[in-house]
């Protein structure tokens, strides 16, 4: 039998899938992230992967359709892990795999890079997608923060 993990907190929040509200998705994020005195390079790692992750949904999902939603689900746990799920209800990834390969991109304009699955899965300990065409995709994304010690040095 699998028991559910204790939350300290949770979010779950919608947003227009417009590019502007990408630094939302990304200030969110920072605010949950704020009372578990991440280190500097957690904040940036954390708040990188999710601003792909939400880009990824707008430019990919909805292939810059206005009238999409982007939905994201913050969670902090007591051992000091944090999951960020962003999901879209867009056009879906016919090939995860592929999709996953750095430099590959469905952009056909070609400004995007390719490298939006490869930042988020440096940037956290553990990446999984899910994704069926016409359908949308769900990102989640775990990280475990370091611990500060007694002296308020950082145990990596």
């Amino acid at each position: 039998m699998r028991t559910r993990e204790q939350t300290v907190n949770e979010v779950k929040m919608s947003f227009s899938a417009i590019p502007e509200n990408e630094g939302f998705a990304r200030y969110a994020v920072t605010a949950l992230l704020m009372p578990l005195d991440p280190t500097v390079e957690e904040l940036s790692d954390m708040r990188t992967a999710v601003s792909e992750a939400v880009t990824n949904a707008i430019i990919h999902g909805y292939r810059g359709r206005k009238d999409g939603e982007v939905y994201m689900s913050v969670k902090t746990f007591p051992d000091r892990k944090i999951t960020v799920r962003v999901r879209d209800e867009g056009c879906g990834i016919s090939d995860i795999e592929k999709a996953m390969e750095p430099l590959y991109t469905t952009d056909p304009s070609g400004e995007r890079g390719g490298m939006g699955f490869a930042v988020m899965k440096s940037f956290t300990d553990r990446l999984t997608v899910r994704s069926a065409e016409g359908k949308g995709t769900t990102v989640t994304m775990t990280k475990k923060l370091s611990d500060p010690d007694q002296d308020g040095e950082r145990k990596v």
